[in-house]
């Protein structure tokens, strides 16, 4: 595939390096060289199979609005934008074109949301969940994309939407906690990152999964269906 990368922070460097060894052909399209979406017109995407965004909150609807009108599939890393997601559905579904988001595209990420989904029964027996994630003090968006998924995923299952305690320090790539707590007990489930890689595989591996196809897609949703 001729992939087309949307910013080239840690994560999107890395992307580039996976896509490369599997065999796709990579440009990168820096924030810098795409403001406002300007270097997503028809001439520019003229030949690219699927664009990869690991911008940032306020550049991310922009690019995934020009991806649209293109109909050119988009696969969006990008968090902290997700107020936007009713119209952007229904655009993507009106232009019938191909968007794929995910809060999180490590694969052990995934799991953790249907551990998460299971474990929301719980509090019915008298369980209080709380959520903790740490990350680096780069990290532009506090709750993280990841622990308001977890939240979202209790609040479908068990109607309850449980604190998040963000943390911004270091280097940490990543850990996420839930707390479930009683007067009798505690339990702990926890998930923590080594290393951004996994995020980028997936990320690589939903834009081949995307390509052909139309739709709005959450990846938490499709992720056991993703080529080896």
């Amino acid at each position: 595939m001729n992939l087309l990368l949307l910013g080239h922070g840690k994560t999107g460097a890395l992307v580039e390096e996976v896509a490369r060894q599997r065999g796709h052909s990579v440009r990168v399209l820096t924030s810098k060289e795409n403001p406002h979406a300007s270097g997503l017109g028809a001439d520019h995407l003229h030949g690219v199979d699927a664009l990869i965004d690991f911008t940032t909150p306020e550049a991310v609807v922009e690019n995934i609005e020009a991806c649209i009108h293109a109909r050119k599939p988009i696969v969006v890393g990008t968090t902290g934008w997700y107020k936007h997601i009713p119209r952007l559905e229904e655009q993507t579904r009106k232009e019938q074109a191909a968007v794929l988001y995910g809060s999180n595209f490590s694969i052990g990420v995934n799991v953790f949301f249907e551990i998460a989904a299971g474990v929301a029964a719980s509090c019915s027996q008298g369980y209080v969940p709380t959520i903790v994630e740490r990350h680096h003090v780069h990290k532009k968006d506090a709750p993280s994309g990841t622990a308001v998924s977890i939240q979202r995923i209790f609040s479908d299952v068990a109607h309850i939407e449980p604190e998040i305690t963000s943390v911004r320090e270091g280097e940490t790539v990543g850990t996420h906690v839930i707390l479930l707590d009683s007067p009798n007990d505690t339990m702990m489930l926890v998930h923590d990152a080594k290393n951004r890689r996994g995020f980028a595989d997936g990320a690589v591996r939903a834009a081949e999964w995307l390509v052909g196809k139309t739709g709005f897609y959450e990846f938490r949703k499709i992720y056991r269906q993703l080529p080896t």
